[in-house]
C-alpha cells in the first residue's frame, strides 16, 4: 500500500514539475514576444515621427557662463534667419533643400555673433541625423530618438547643448515658454498618423493611461538605442 502510495505521489509530482516547466516556457516565449513587438513599435513610431522632422542642436564650447550665453545668442540669430526660409516650406523635403542651400549662410551668421562677442573661434554648420533627448515644447513631447538636425557646433563643442524644432517651427515656441499655435498643430497633425501625433501630444495626459504608457515604450527602446550607441562609439572611439 505504501509503496502504491509512493508511486502515485511521484507521478503526481513529476506531472506537476512538467506543469511547472511548461508554465515557465511558455511565460517566457510570451515575455520575450512582448518585447520584440515592443521593440519593432517602438521604432516604427520613432520613425515616423523623426521622418517628419527637422530639428536645431546647437552646441556651446563649453560650460562658462560666457560660452553658454553666446550658444544662446547664436541660436537666437540663426532661428531669426531661418525662420522665414522655413516658413515657406510644405514638408520635410523642402525643409531639408532650404537648410542645405543656407548651410554657408548659416555658418557666417553664427561667425558674425561670435566676433560680436569679442571672441575668434571656428563654427560649423551640417545636416544630419543625430540623437535627442526626450523633449517638450509647449503641450507637444517628442520622444528621445534620432532626428534630421541642423547642428551648429561652436569651437571644440564641448559645453551643453540646447535642441529645438525648426520645421514645423516649434523653436519659438521653446524660446518664448508659449503653447504652441493651433497652425503648428494642424502641420504636425498633417505631417504624423493618428498614432504618432496622438503619442506626442498626450503623453503628459493622465486621462490617457495607454497613451502615456506607448510613449514610455518609445522612450526606453530609445534611449536604450542610443546609449548603446554611444557606448560602441567610446569602446572603438569613432
Amino acid at each position: 500500500m505504501n509503496k502504491r502510495l509512493f508511486l502515485i505521489n511521484k507521478k503526481f509530482f513529476i506531472k506537476k514539475g512538467t506543469y511547472f516547466k511548461k508554465g515557465i516556457y511558455l511565460l517566457s516565449v510570451s515575455l520575450l514576444s512582448l518585447f520584440i513587438y515592443s521593440a519593432f513599435y517602438s521604432d516604427s513610431i520613432s520613425k515616423g515621427i523623426a521622418e517628419n522632422l527637422v530639428r536645431l542642436h546647437v552646441v556651446a564650447e563649453s560650460d562658462s557662463v560666457e560660452d553658454q550665453e553666446l550658444k544662446l545668442s547664436v541660436r537666437d540669430a540663426v532661428i531669426d534667419y531661418m525662420y522665414d526660409k522655413l516658413s515657406e516650406a510644405k514638408d520635410i523635403g523642402e525643409s531639408k533643400k532650404i537648410i542645405e542651400e543656407n548651410l554657408n549662410n548659416i555658418t557666417k551668421v553664427a561667425e558674425n555673433v561670435i566676433r560680436s562677442s569679442g571672441k575668434e573661434v571656428p563654427v560649423t554648420a551640417t545636416l544630419g541625423i543625430y540623437p535627442f533627448p526626450t523633449k517638450k515644447y509647449g503641450d507637444i513631447t517628442l520622444p528621445a530618438g534620432n532626428y534630421h538636425a541642423l547642428k551648429v557646433v561652436i569651437g571644440n563643442g564641448k559645453g551643453a547643448n540646447w535642441w529645438c524644432v525648426l520645421f514645423p517651427p516649434l523653436c519659438i515656441v521653446d524660446v518664448t515658454h508659449g503653447t504652441i499655435s493651433e497652425s503648428v498643430k494642424e502641420e504636425l497633425k498633417n505631417a504624423l498618423t493618428d498614432d504618432e501625433y496622438k503619442i506626442i501630444s498626450s503623453a503628459e495626459s493622465d486621462d490617457d493611461i495607454p497613451v502615456k504608457i506607448k510613449f514610455k515604450i518609445v522612450e526606453f527602446f530609445q534611449n536604450s538605442k542610443i546609449r548603446f550607441s554611444g557606448l560602441i562609439s567610446k569602446i572603438f572611439g569613432d
